[in-house]
């Protein structure tokens, strides 16, 4: 295999160097600990009690306001020990939804429940989780808090006219500013009021915070809320199944996000967003900290995605930590990313035990694997770095992306354990890996366009074994930066690409490994 050391000159020669083949040094990167026991997630079950929200004065003409209909119904529901809240078939306008335990909203066949755009309507402010950060904002949408056994369901479907909300979203950035100032001033949560301060931050269309058992099944959001569609804060036991989501309009219209929440059951779903499809968030910097709650054992299965920025997303807020996660048997495309993990410097946490196995991506205008610490969002002046591990993306298989991978870690904080194996991707550029340790790269099939198959920067023992390489011409391997080593080749991977290898003026010689 002809390997070459030196960055190109004027005429596009290198300078070759002799290959170094030695036993293996180091630690090997292995297969990886992956999450296989999760507890049982069983969905709530509500006794047979039927609550006509008409009987309690809800008419059906899309203009009435059923606000105080919906309340009565949910109040007396609750009130007799549970049962199930039945919005028939038409068109009802209504303000905001409060739930409580042992209610079951059903949407029946041919319901369309749409909901006011005044935000005066969705006062006075409501504990709230907004972008990882506690504080009193505007009512959700539908809202449950503290709650025990509740539910959405039904084939109906929900539009949360979020058109009137989203000017909003271009002075965000201040008003989130301004609450991570109250953050770093340790002013309390139920002090951080937002609702009333000059930069309002929109609420999340669905919200559960601090509820156990809750069920989400069938109905479909037909139109976007505020922001986020479905948010789930500080709940256990959570099962969103046969959802559809079609929000391809409006700022930051998250399918679902599970936040600082365990014990999660998500599949057969549809996604057409504007931001990413499922997220799995838990906490921003400090805030995150001090909450200290991760985001634990989610299954994610049979998921459809055609519009969005990520079809799963971790991060970025991801401070309290993210683990124990499989995502399995999905079909993404359309999408700004298909599988992608994200943070930044100062938001300190962990991502770890994480699996997506048997994903097929379509067309992806980005990375079709990203795993990232460069994101951009607010900058905690601690500094502390985030932490990726234990991680395998295994059975993919991409149409076409820009990129095939792209894994960007920190001098002090590396990407560690991470494995891709029998992964097949057709891009513009290929994989780029920056900061890693332990990385295998086992049964890869990566063919870009341009630019080389697998480029490594400042990463140590690093597995490749089983490549399967066609580039017309082009490099197999690039490796850059003087703290690249141990980077292992086993067997005699299958390519046409020449030069084969080509180490960086920096990289020391014998970082390369035949075995």
């Amino acid at each position: 295999m002809p390997i070459v050391q030196g960055s190109r000159n004027r005429t596009g020669d290198r300078r070759p160097v002799m290959r170094a083949i030695a036993p293996p040094v180091g630690p090997r990167a292995q297969e990886l600990k992956l999450p296989v026991n999760f507890p049982a997630v069983i969905a709530a079950s509500f006794p047979q009690k039927r609550f006509d929200i008409r009987a309690h004065g809800a008419v059906a003409d899309d203009r009435t306001d059923c606000t105080t209909a919906f309340a009565a119904a949910i109040d007396a529901c609750h009130q007799s020990g549970g049962g199930r809240v039945v919005v028939p078939a038409g068109k009802w306008f209504t303000g905001p939804i409060r739930l409580l335990s042992n209610a079951q909203l059903h949407l029946s066949e041919g319901a369309s429940v749409r909901f006011s755009s005044d935000p005066e309507r969705y006062l006075p402010p409501v504990f709230a989780r907004w972008n990882g950060m506690e504080c009193a904002n505007f009512s959700p949408l539908i809202h449950a808090i503290d709650c025990r056994n509740v539910a959405i369901t039904g084939p109906g479907e929900l539009r949360g006219q979020g058109t009137a909300w989203w000017p909003w979203s271009k002075h965000e950035s201040r008003g989130g500013q301004a609450l991570y100032k109250m953050v770093l001033d340790d002013v309390p949560p139920e002090q951080r009021d937002v609702a009333n301060s000059p930069h309002r931050l929109r609420p999340p269309f669905i919200a559960f915070v601090r509820c156990v058992n809750v069920l989400l099944d069938e109905f479909t959001i037909a139109e976007a809320g505020p922001q986020w569609n479905i948010q789930a804060v500080y709940c256990q036991n959570v099962i969103a199944r046969r959802l559809k989501v079609s929000t391809p309009q409006g700022p930051n219209t998250n399918g679902i996000v599970i936040d600082s929440s365990r014990d999660v059951l998500i599949e057969d779903c549809e996604f057409a967003t504007n931001d990413d499809c499922i997220s799995l968030k838990s906490g921003m910097n400090e805030d995150g900290w001090r909450v200290d709650r991760p985001t634990e054992n989610v299954l994610i299965r049979r998921i459809r995605a055609t519009a969005g920025g990520g079809g799963v997303a971790i991060g970025s807020e991801m401070s309290g930590g993210v683990r124990n996660v499989f995502v399995h048997d999905c079909d993404f495309t359309g999408l700004s990313a298909g599988l992608r993990i994200k943070a930044a410097r100062g938001r300190g946490g962990v991502v770890e035990a994480v699996l997506f196995e048997n994903i097929r991506l379509g067309s992806i205008h980005g990375d079709a694997i990203q795993m990232t610490t460069e994101y951009s969002s607010f900058v905690s002046p601690d500094g502390q770095p985030p932490t990726f591990r234990n991680i395998c993306v295994r059975n993919l298989v991409c149409e076409n992306a820009e990129s095939a991978v792209r894994m960007i870690g920190l001098a002090d904080s590396q990407l560690t354990d991470v494995c891709l194996r029998n992964v097949t991707i057709n891009s513009a550029e290929g994989m780029n890996c920056v900061a890693g340790n332990q990385i295998s790269l086992i049964d890869l099939r990566i063919t870009p366009r341009h630019g080389p198959a697998i480029s490594l920067k400042d990463s140590q023992d690093v597995l490749i074994h089983g490549l399967h390489n066609h580039i017309p011409d082009g490099v197999f391997l690039d490796l850059k930066g003087r703290h690249t080593r141990n980077i292992r080749l086993r067997g005699e991977p299958e390519m046409h690409a020449r030069p084969a290898v080509v180490l960086g003026v920096d990289v020391p010689r014998d970082s390369i490994v035949q075995e």
